[in-house]
């Protein structure tokens, strides 16, 4: 093989190996992305099916239920348009409270969210780009509602 066919072939190599790198990166990347979906949104079915996202929102007031095993509890999230029904299994934070707003990572099965994770927020005056934005289309609609009616 003469030098110049050597050549060729590493770095034909080589760029087949950096595409097999790059693809399994990628690959990893998608699979342990998690999005965020607004209640809204998952009552529109725009959420995926199976598959592991978080939704945000307000805790609404008197949802919380505990059940009599002390470990499961439900209740309810809103971005004050749709309400979602949310179910976890564990100990939630410290901060978490009816009314305030909390993040929950799971899947979305037979109509109820089921969380793996709960997180509440530290500062009462913070809320995700995103949930804010559900929040304040939220209030939008419901003012063009009432100025319909």
């Amino acid at each position: 093989m003469t030098p110049r066919r050597k050549r060729a072939a590493w770095i034909i190599g080589a760029l087949i190996a950096l595409a097999l790198v790059t693809f399994f990166v990628v690959n990893a990347f998608r699979q342990n992305l998690v999005f965020f979906y607004t209640p809204t949104q998952i009552a529109a079915g725009e959420a995926p099916q199976g598959r592991a996202f978080r939704i945000g929102g307000m805790v609404v007031d008197k949802s919380l239920v505990r059940a009599a095993d002390g470990v499961t509890i439900r209740f309810d999230v809103t971005d004050t348009d749709k309400v979602i029904p949310v179910q976890y299994r564990g100990i939630l934070p410290d901060l978490f409270k009816e009314g305030k707003g909390v993040v929950a990572e799971g899947r979305w099965e037979n109509g109820v969210f089921t969380a793996s994770e709960v997180l509440a927020k530290h500062d009462e005056n913070y809320m995700p780009p995103e949930a804010q934005d559900a929040v304040n289309q939220a209030h939008q609609k419901a003012a063009a509602k009432k100025e319909q009616q």
